[in-house]
């Protein structure tokens, strides 16, 4: 079975799974498919996490986050009045680490070439394809974007104006790229014309990244880490990813009965927000702390650090002031899940951060850059400074959910900062509330940013009312809250259970 959030993406992963690959294999293929056919969302010039669980082992997490060149230091940009990193700047791509992970992973635990995985999206970004239309109503959200980039103005406005649903769209230039990838594996990306190409487009806009940058480019295995829920395991990447918070909500929110609760009330709601407020106020602590030890971390982890924070939670009144400092609300992301016949599970988010990631495009090889640099301050005093070689905080997050030493759900839930909230809301609608995964992925969802909950519009007005009335601040959010996939494992029943998000274009589909 595969979910994605494009229907050719899981056709993609499917062709793979029917042709004897296993779920990294197919999740590589579908990966590189969203590549193409959700420009907006991701692409080759950004970054990914991943989730492995081989059928009764153990997870694997893979950190596929690209790092700061080696020119990078907050000194230079001090001394260049540089104070922050614009989202639109050359200063926010850091190296791309999607296309070593990819050929990584495939290389560690597929069973597949490169190359043949990667047929399907070079074929899609030569000949074409229809554009969907969650994927047009974000290429209309960001138009001015478009705009301001020659090169990005003219591949991707049709006469100046925003691609349509069913409009035909290609990019030949990435099919070039694709292929040279598929013939040399990363090193098509990282070494020789490609890379070449992508510094002297970054030089030109005033980047400092070199050859030697692409060519070291190497991501990581690290340990997954995790907490017990109802019963459960869920694991998560560790940071620079913030899977953590997502970690520290859910052991705020054991303390509570939320079984007894309206699964579509305002106390439930309530009480996740105020978990949430909290979580990401401790996401800043650590971010902009210097000890960055699993040791530390650790400390945010413990559930009796979660008792003490659950007694900051009144049922009756909503905590006065923000607990967390504001990231950027907006970004990218896509996330696909893959299970193959042998039940090896695959949990993946390929992401380019902003919508069209930095808008900065290297025309002669189509790359789109992504802007993950942007969430590095400038300020030698915070730990979260951009330092050479230094992995920014990520949004990222993909999810697994473990039962008796085996993964039972593969997950994930997009939306930039909203990702910690998607993984506790779906995981609380399964385990607390018993919702089936789809009803589970299409619940209703609120967000807490910058003192306000932004509530989706199936949200009910009397419970928009009673927030309001416990003392949040509530307003109408202008587009959903992500979207998401998950497949549940029945181990007991031989079957795999899926579901895709709405919000979203995808489908989850098995056989």
């Amino acid at each position: 079975m595969a979910a994605t959030s494009h229907p050719r993406a899981t056709l993609a992963a499917l062709d793979i799974l029917r042709a004897g690959g296993n779920a990294i294999d197919a999740a590589v293929s579908a990966a590189a498919v969203l590549a193409v056919v959700e420009p907006q969302m991701t692409g080759i010039g950004g970054d990914c996490f991943v989730l492995y669980a081989p059928a009764g082992g153990d997870v694997v997490a893979y950190n596929g986050s690209g790092r700061a060149c080696a020119a990078a230091t907050t000194q230079w940009y001090l001394e260049n009045g540089i104070t922050e990193i614009a989202t639109d700047s050359a200063h926010a791509v850091t190296i791309p680490g999607v296309v070593e992970a990819w050929s990584r992973l495939v290389q560690d635990h597929g069973t597949s070439e490169l190359g043949a995985l990667l047929e399907a999206a070079i074929e899609l970004a030569e000949t074409g394809y229809p554009i969907q239309p969650r994927v047009a109503f974000d290429w209309a959200r960001f138009e001015a974007k478009l705009q301001a980039n020659e090169p990005t103005r003219r591949k991707f406005l049709n006469d100046g104006r925003p691609f349509k649903a069913g409009d035909q769209f290609s990019q030949p230039e990435l099919a070039v790229t694709l292929r040279e990838i598929a013939r040399k594996g990363a090193d098509g990306f990282y070494k020789g014309r490609v890379a070449e190409a992508m510094v002297v487009t970054l030089n030109k806009l005033g980047g400092l990244q070199t050859v030697d940058d692409f060519a070291r480019t190497q991501g990581d295995y690290c340990d997954p880490i995790s907490t017990s829920y109802r019963g459960y395991e869920v694991v998560e990447c560790p940071p620079n990813g913030q899977g953590f918070i997502a970690l520290i909500m859910l052991n705020i929110l054991e303390g509570f009965d939320l079984a007894g609760l309206d699964p579509s009330g305002s106390q439930r709601l309530h009480l996740e927000i105020e978990a949430g407020r909290l979580a990401f106020r401790d996401r800043d602590r650590y971010f902009s702390g210097r000890d960055r030890s699993a040791e530390h971390l650790q400390t945010y982890l413990a559930k009796d650090y979660a008792d003490r924070q659950r007694s900051l939670i009144s049922a009756e009144r909503a905590m006065s002031k923000s607990q967390a400092s504001a990231l950027p609300a907006q970004s990218d992301t896509v996330y696909l899940t893959v299970v193959d016949r042998d039940a090896n599970a695959v949990s993946f988010i390929n992401s380019l951060f902003s919508p069209f990631g930095s808008g900065l495009l290297c025309d002669e090889t189509g790359v789109m850059f992504h802007d993950r640099g942007t969430l590095f301050v400038v300020d030698e005093n915070s730990g979260n400074t951009i330092d050479p070689g230094k992995q920014p905080v990520h949004t990222i997050l993909p999810g697994m959910l473990a039962q008796n030493g085996r993964a039972v759900m593969p997950f994930g839930v997009m939306g930039a900062q909203y990702q910690p909230f998607g993984h506790t809301h779906l995981l609380t609608n399964i385990l607390d509330h018993g919702l089936d995964i789809q009803t589970a992925l299409e619940h209703p969802r609120v967000f807490y940013q910058d003192d306000t909950v932004l509530a989706e519009s199936g949200i009910a007005a009397d419970a928009v009312a009673e927030l309001e009335a416990l003392g949040h601040t509530v307003e109408p959010t202008v587009s959903p809250h992500g979207g998401g996939q998950a497949i549940w494992i029945d181990w007991d029943g031989g079957v795999f259970i899926g579901g895709s998000d709405p919000r979203k274009d995808g489908c989850a589909l098995g056989y």
